[in-house]
C-alpha cells in the first residue's frame, strides 16, 4: 500500500494532540494518585434537580429532539436569571440559545463570527478549547498575558490595547478566570468595554464561573457596560454552578443578529442535546439564593483548606477570587518546569495537578505555575494536603 502523502489531521489542528486533562487523568489512574487536575466535582448537585431530570425522562419531555434553540422553559429561565441577577433583559425567543455545554457555545460563536485571517484576542492562560476553536474557524489567536501582581493575576490594559490591529475581529474574555482564579475588576472590564466600542470589536465572554466568587469579589457581566449589550455574546453553563458537569447544558445570550449567527453554526455541530436535562436546569435556575450562598460557603472553606495546605508544602499560592482552582508557583520548591513537575508529582506525592504552561502561547510565562482543583469532598482534599507535605523543603 502506498504511503499517504499528507498527514490525516487537518493542518489547522496539527498543534493539538491529546489534551493535558486526558494525560494527567490517565496518570492518576495508573498511579492511584488523588486527581486534583480535572475540574469536576466528585459529588452530584441538588437532589431536587436530579429528580427533576428523572421526572422529565418519565414524562417524556426531551426524550426526542428538543427545539433547536433549546426548550422554551430553559430559555425563559435563562432570560429571567439575567434580568434578576444583572438587570440585563433578553428575549427568550430571539436572544437566548441553548448549547451542549459552554464548550459548544464557544465553538459555535467562533465558527460563526470569525473569518479566516481574523485575529482573536484571548487572555492567557486560556482554557484549552479556545485555541482549538480559533484554529478551526481559521482565525489567528493573539494572546494577552495575565501577569501576577499583588497576589492576583492582572490584565495589563496597555498590552490589550496594543494587541488590537485592523485585523482584530473579537476579544475572547473569561471571568471569573480559569485557571488563575482572578475576577476582572470593574475598572478592568470598563477598559475592555471602552476599547471594544472604540475599535468596533465583538466580545465573546465565558462566564461559566459567574456564581463561584469569594471574599469581596463581584462578577460583573461585560454586557452590562455602556455600548456592550449590542456587541457581546455572553456564555453561561449549568455544570459549574449546579455540579452536573456530565449533563452538558450551556447557553448564550446576545442580540437577535448575533444569536442567529451563532445558531447557524451550532445547528451543524450537535443540532440539539441534553433534552430532559434542559427541563431540570430550568428548575435549577430558579432555586433560591440560599443554594448559591451554601455553594460558595462550601467552596470557600475548601479553597482555604487546599490553599493553606499548598502554602505549608512550600508553594507560593495565588488564593483565587473565583472559580474552583488554585494556581501555585513551584519555584519556592526549587522547581521551574511545571510540566515536568506535574508528571512527577503523582509518584512523588500521590497527587495530580495540571501545568498552567499548556494554557499559554508564551510558555515561559506559565512555566512555573500549576493548577489544583478544590471542587472535591473535604476528606479527599485533606488526604491530598497530607500527601503534599512530602514536598515541603
Amino acid at each position: 500500500m502506498a504511503a499517504m502523502t499528507r498527514p490525516p489531521l487537518n493542518r489547522r489542528l496539527a498543534e493539538f494532540g491529546t489534551t493535558i486533562f486526558a494525560e494527567m487523568s490517565a496518570l492518576a489512574v495508573k498511579t492511584g494518585a488523588i486527581n486534583l487536575g480535572q475540574g469536576f466535582p466528585d459529588t452530584d448537585g441538588p437532589e431536587e434537580i436530579r429528580e427533576a431530570a428523572v421526572r422529565a425522562l418519565r414524562d417524556g419531555r426531551g426524550n426526542q429532539y428538543p427545539p433547536g434553540p433549546g426548550v422554551p422553559e430553559l430559555r425563559t429561565a435563562v432570560a429571567e436569571h439575567q434580568s434578576r441577577r444583572y438587570g440585563l433583559e433578553y428575549d427568550p425567543d430571539a436572544e437566548v440559545l441553548v448549547t451542549a455545554g459552554a464548550t459548544e457555545a464557544i465553538a459555535a460563536a467562533l465558527l460563526a463570527l470569525v473569518e479566516p485571517g481574523d485575529e482573536v484576542i484571548a487572555l492567557e492562560p486560556y482554557y484549552d478549547s479556545y485555541a482549538a476553536c480559533v484554529a478551526m474557524a481559521g482565525g489567528t489567536r493573539v494572546p494577552v498575558t495575565l501577569r501576577p501582581a499583588d497576589g492576583r493575576f492582572v490584565l495589563a490594559l496597555e498590552e490589550l490595547r496594543a494587541a488590537v490591529t485592523d485585523r482584530t475581529r473579537l476579544i475572547l474574555l473569561n471571568t471569573p478566570h480559569n485557571p488563575t482564579g482572578t475576577v476582572l475588576t470593574r475598572a478592568e472590564l470598563a477598559a475592555v468595554a471602552e476599547l471594544a466600542v472604540e475599535r468596533d470589536l465583538l466580545v465573546v465572554t465565558d462566564e461559566v464561573y459567574e456564581h463561584l466568587v469569594f471574599d469581596e469579589a463581584v462578577h460583573i457581566p461585560l454586557a452590562s457596560f455602556p455600548g456592550m449589550r449590542e456587541r457581546t455574546v455572553t456564555i453561561g453553563s449549568a455544570g459549574k454552578t449546579y455540579s452536573f458537569t456530565g449533563w452538558k447544558v450551556g447557553w448564550l445570550t446576545s442580540t437577535p443578529a448575533l444569536t442567529t449567527a451563532v445558531r447557524s453554526a451550532k445547528q451543524y455541530l450537535t443540532y440539539v442535546a441534553s433534552g430532559p436535562f434542559q427541563y431540570a436546569i430550568a428548575e435549577a435556575l430558579r432555586l433560591p439564593d440560599t443554594y448559591l450562598d451554601g455553594l460558595r460557603a462550601d467552596l470557600l472553606a475548601k479553597r482555604d483548606l487546599l490553599s493553606d495546605g499548598l502554602a505549608a508544602a512550600g508553594f507560593d499560592v495565588y488564593r483565587p477570587a473565583g472559580t474552583y482552582f488554585v494556581t501555585a508557583d513551584i519555584r519556592p520548591l526549587g522547581e521551574t518546569d511545571g510540566i515536568a513537575f506535574c508528571r512527577s508529582l503523582p509518584e512523588r506525592a500521590g497527587v495530580v495537578a495540571i501545568p498552567n504552561a499548556v494554557f499559554y502561547d508564551h510558555r515561559d510565562a506559565g512555566a512555573p505555575f500549576v493548577r489544583f482543583a478544590f471542587c472535591k469532598r473535604r476528606p479527599v482534599l485533606e488526604e491530598a494536603v497530607g500527601r503534599l507535605k512530602a514536598l515541603a523543603p
